[in-house]
């Protein structure tokens, strides 16, 4: 399971990585864009968080400067693998509130991997953004990443 989760959590990092990259090479990134990036980074942190049973820093729709994204991202991914590496237990259940206060109790493993199919939902969401001003998407398909 380890190495599934750290398969997966390199691919994410790969595409995210591209993606702010795309970001800073481009005069003005549009702005549906950028909020669907900074969503996708808020939730990974807020997850990483809930699993840590720590507070988060962010806000769900909080919108980053392009400047900080790289940062953020990084944080991320190293939690994440803080958490898949110290982990011998992906059955392990955590208990959170969401942002509605609302109770819930899911397994590690399903945690994970809703934060990277999250992701990619919102990274097919800036593809069509992108289209739809002109811009070329990144191939973001996790079987272009493996190729």
């Amino acid at each position: 399971m380890k190495s599934f989760f750290n398969s997966i959590f390199d691919y994410n990092f790969h595409c995210n990585k591209t993606l702010i990259e795309a970001f800073a090479a481009i005069d003005a990134v549009p702005e549906r864009s950028l909020l669907l990036f900074s969503h996708i980074l808020n939730a990974h942190h807020i997850w990483n968080a809930r699993i840590r049973e720590r507070k988060p820093e962010f806000e769900v729709w909080q919108v980053h400067e392009v400047k900080t994204l790289g940062d953020i991202h990084y944080e991320n991914q190293r939690n994440s693998f803080e958490i898949t590496s110290s982990t011998e237990d992906f059955e392990k259940r955590i208990d959170y509130e969401n942002t509605e206060g609302r109770l819930f109790t899911n397994t590690l493993q399903d945690i994970l991997f809703h934060i990277i199919n999250h992701s990619a939902n919102h990274r097919g969401q800036i593809a069509m953004d992108f289209r739809g001003h002109g811009l070329e998407p990144l191939a973001s398909d996790y079987i272009h990443y493996k190729r």
